[in-house]
């Protein structure tokens, strides 16, 4: 018998998930990559590979400097400002509307990212979406480790004090690091979608619940788990 009640407190991966960013990351990387003097073809497969990662500890494992990393990390988020505040990005279709219906369904939604803030806020400003949730969350509000690591997604049930058990909490993303993420954070619903960089076979192989094709489809998705 289950007796977990229902799923109120939806954690949302942004690039990839509720946001359209147009390869933008690897636009950044790219930038960053040149502006160290490194060759950017070298780091491409990691960086795609690791989607939703940390940007800092991507940097780590590619240069193997922490001051270096840094200093790449920087570059990343500054070319990503740049990209982002050109009006290059935009919600995904029925993103914008999805968070608006779980919210009317009283359920508390929440935004991650595994970018800095500074560069998480030049996104929500760019969308205007500043007000569209209570919460917004990236690495450094969740002691500096992002996804696969659960920090943000248990951040996210401090902060809010939405539910009284994990498995109240739902997952949603576009990569296996959201996946693993939600995973090991006890999440009762993980769900993968396919509007970001991995495919349906990854983000199940990765602990996807339920694998969608846009967030569009979530409000309802959860609906019928309530049930």
């Amino acid at each position: 018998m289950n007796t977990v009640n229902n799923l109120d407190l939806v954690v949302l991966d942004m690039a990839g998930t509720t946001v359209a960013d147009g390869g933008l990351v690897e636009r950044a990387f790219t930038a960053a990559a040149e502006r160290l003097g490194e060759d950017p073809a070298t780091m491409i497969d990691y960086v795609r590979a690791t989607m939703g990662e940390s940007k800092i500890s991507v940097f780590r494992h590619l240069l193997g400097d922490e001051t270096r990393a840094r200093q790449a990390n920087t570059a990343f988020e500054d070319a990503y400002g740049e990209l982002v505040t050109g009006g290059l990005i935009a919600p995904l279709p029925g993103a914008a509307e999805a968070i608006a219906e779980l919210k009317e369904d009283g359920r508390t939604v929440v935004l991650t990212t595994g970018f800095a803030r500074v560069t998480q806020d030049a996104i929500l400003d760019a969308l205007g979406w500043r007000d569209l949730v209570g919460l917004t969350l990236c690495p450094a509000d969740a002691g500096g480790r992002g996804r696969p690591y659960p920090d943000m997604v248990l951040a996210a049930l401090l902060r809010t004090g939405a539910v009284d058990d994990v498995r109240r909490i739902v997952v949603a993303g576009d990569t296996s690091y959201d996946m693993l993420s939600g995973v090991r954070a006890g999440a009762g619903t993980v769900a993968g979608v396919l509007t970001g960089a991995h495919d349906g076979a990854a983000l199940r192989a990765h602990g996807a619940t339920h694998v969608l094709a846009s967030v569009a489809e979530l409000p309802a998705l959860i609906r019928e788990s309530d049930a």
